[in-house]
């Protein structure tokens, strides 16, 4: 019997067999309904990625970043459907080879868009042929699983050098090791490549972070020296040995401002012109994620004005800046995963607090999918908000050593509970504040608390 393509008859007979399993395991109510199906299916028919996405005969984007792929993907999605598109998407945010077979086992679609973890980008790369890349950043993030972000750098040059010629590249100028992607050994750029970055000088730091990745060129090894930085290693920067520097951004946010929790106003430059755009999502990195997604949209063939509409209606996966009423506080939920991260965070709760106290929700768990080496938190920020803070609640796996962080941080030692487990601790912190509290919980503390609120029936289940 015939199995060839994806309607042969016994591939046919393993979806069905994979996406009965899914519907079972979210009727049980136990969670794995944006994995399991394609994990049954993998294991089943390892081939299943490349066989079901030769279906997508108008094409496929993929989005990778250490942080930010999971909102930039939802921006392109809703530039998308402002077109009239509707893509097969793993808007879940499950974003490795599991959570793609899901998506593509579950949806119907001639075009997909897919957020990539950054490990698994070239494997996935491989099996779905894309016509468009985007790639915004590399933070350092679970050292004890990726290692130093040289390494990923690597792979995904091997990537690029597999994919030139193939796909079309929307890189961020401003990560170094991203924008070097987009050149060929003599430094010109590759054709099909086009930069995003901010132009916005008033937007720097003050100084160069702690969370700060690219020291060094990756063409001669010679230390990098930065007119600007806006986020860890985001800048405008030059290798003084070899010359190697910043490529001009095509897509550039010229004048940013920032309105704390209530998101940005940004003026942008574009191939098709110039325009304004309102943005709900608050922080210089959600900027930085509208600007991979308008780079993409564009590249897709997207109107600029269409593009800058739907970012207008743009809402977040759960996790990212997602604000639930319980009771009647309210609880703005936003992961922090690594120090650059973590630091945009600090930085927009100082915005918000204007000289009032912060109620906060502090999660640190060490699971795997969280990284065993939690040391990361000895480089964020945390000084930052040491002055605002009202009260703290430190919870999850690793709750003391996240308090002991915030002692040395000059954060009062009276305002920091430590109540490790997840339910208690997120009631006693809304009970503790009179009307806001913002929860900053780590990848698998956001997964806990999701599960609480849906179980409470404040949060939609990710699949529907």
């Amino acid at each position: 019997m015939s199995d060839t393509g994806q309607t042969g008859p016994l591939f046919g007979a393993k979806r069905l067999a994979a996406r009965a399993i899914g519907a079972a395991s979210r009727a049980s109510g136990r969670g794995g309904g944006t994995t399991l199906p394609g994990r049954v299916l993998l294991r089943l028919s390892p081939d299943a990625i490349a066989r079901m996405g030769a279906s997508l005969d108008q094409g496929v984007t993929l989005v990778s970043a250490t942080n930010g792929k999971t909102t930039t993907a939802g921006m392109i999605s809703a530039a998308l459907a402002t077109a009239g598109r509707e893509p097969v998407h793993n808007r879940a945010g499950s974003n490795m080879t599991w959570g793609i077979a899901t998506a593509l086992l579950e949806q119907e679609g001639s075009e997909g868009l897919f957020e990539v973890d950054e490990a698994w980008l070239r494997q996935v790369t491989g099996q779905l042929q894309p016509s468009l890349i985007v790639l915004g950043n590399l933070f350092r993030d679970q050292l004890d699983r990726y290692g130093e972000v040289e390494a990923l750098a690597e792979g995904w040059a091997q990537m690029v050098a597999e994919r030139a010629g193939k796909s079309r590249f929307a890189l961020n100028a401003d990560d170094p090791m991203v924008a070097d992607l987009g050149r060929n050994g003599d430094g010109k750029q590759h054709e099909g490549v086009v930069y995003f970055g901010v132009e916005d000088p008033s937007q720097a730091l003050p100084e160069l972070q702690h969370a700060f990745d690219a020291k060094h060129c990756r063409r001669c090894g010679h230390p990098y020296a930065y007119e600007r930085a806006f986020i860890g290693h985001l800048g405008h920067y030059a290798c003084p040995s070899c010359g190697a520097s910043r490529p001009i951004p095509e897509v550039a946010a010229t004048e940013i401002e920032l309105h704390g929790m209530d998101g940005s106003t940004v003026s942008l430059q574009t191939p098709q012109g110039s325009v304004r755009m309102e943005l709900p999502l608050p922080g210089l990195y959600n900027v930085y994620n509208a600007l991979a997604a308008v780079a993409a949209g564009l590249e897709l063939g997207i109107e600029l004005q269409t593009i800058v509409s739907s970012m207008a209606q743009v809402r977040t996966a759960f996790g990212r800046v997602e604000t639930v009423p319980i009771g009647d506080r309210q609880v703005s939920i936003l992961l922090i995963k690594n120090p650059a991260g973590a630091n945009e965070v600090l930085r927009t709760l100082k915005l918000e607090a204007e000289g009032a106290g912060l109620d906060l929700w502090i999660a640190l768990n060490d699971r795997i999918a969280d990284g065993r080496d939690v040391s990361w938190i000895w480089d964020a920020d945390f000084e930052l908000l040491r002055q605002t803070v009202r009260r703290v609640t430190c919870a999850g796996t690793r709750a003391p050593e996240m308090a002991l962080r915030l002692k040395y941080a000059g954060w009062p030692q009276e305002a920091i509970d430590v109540m490790p487990e997840i339910e208690a601790s997120l009631d006693h912190a809304v009970e503790q504040t009179p009307q806001r509290l913002f929860a900053l919980p780590t990848y698998t503390a956001l997964l806990d608390l999701h599960k609480l609120l849906s179980g409470r029936g404040l949060a939609k289940e990710f699949w529907r």
